[in-house]
């Protein structure tokens, strides 16, 4: 298993086995955006939008491969405000569900990680569905849950559930002995 940052070419060249993911993903339940079932043309041309991203330095998309089959994927998508650019999004990570359990999760979360400190990133953020597995693996690699917003998106099947903010400091960020800066 390696994991690769992908530029713009990259990216839609493996746009095909990033839609099988996204699919593969909204299918078994989880919040990411989308609504169930996912059309698997709509998860193509959402992985194709992201490309122009890619190219303008506004999102680092990586894609975590066995073989030549993308089976997990995280991005973080960076600030575009003078005031906030020390800042960035920690956004869609997923595995696919037959790659689940091995540690991919934590990997793809530990690889945005590090990036977003090369890139001088000191503050990342995110939301997750409340009570979700995903929220789990952010509590347990040291991300601080700032709070919940109700109703905040609906699930792929259509329920509004709520959804759980947190934020990680890193980098000249994260301070001293793990204490946090400011």
């Amino acid at each position: 298993m390696r994991t690769e940052r992908l530029d713009a070419p990259q990216l839609l060249a493996m746009v095909d086995e990033l839609a099988d993911l996204l699919t593969d993903t909204v299918h078994d339940g989880a919040s990411v955006g989308f609504l169930a079932p996912l059309d698997r043309a709509a998860a193509v041309a959402w992985w194709r939008e992201r490309a122009d991203g890619v190219s303008a330095g506004r999102l680092a998309v990586w894609a975590a491969l066995s073989g030549d089959r993308v089976v997990g994927t995280v991005s973080l998508a960076f600030a575009d405000k003078p005031n906030s650019r020390h800042r960035a999004e920690l956004v869609k990570l997923m595995v696919h569900r037959d790659a689940r359990g091995r540690g991919l999760g934590r990997g793809l979360l530990t690889v945005a990680e590090d990036a977003a400190v090369a890139a001088g990133i000191t503050l990342l953020h995110l939301d997750t569905e409340t009570d979700s597995t995903a929220e789990r693996l952010y509590g347990s690699a040291g991300w601080t849950r700032a709070g919940v917003i109700p109703d905040y998106a609906a699930s792929p099947a259509g329920v509004l559930r709520p959804t759980t903010l947190y934020y990680k400091r890193v980098g000249a960020g994260a301070g001293v002995d793990g204490v946090p800066a400011g």
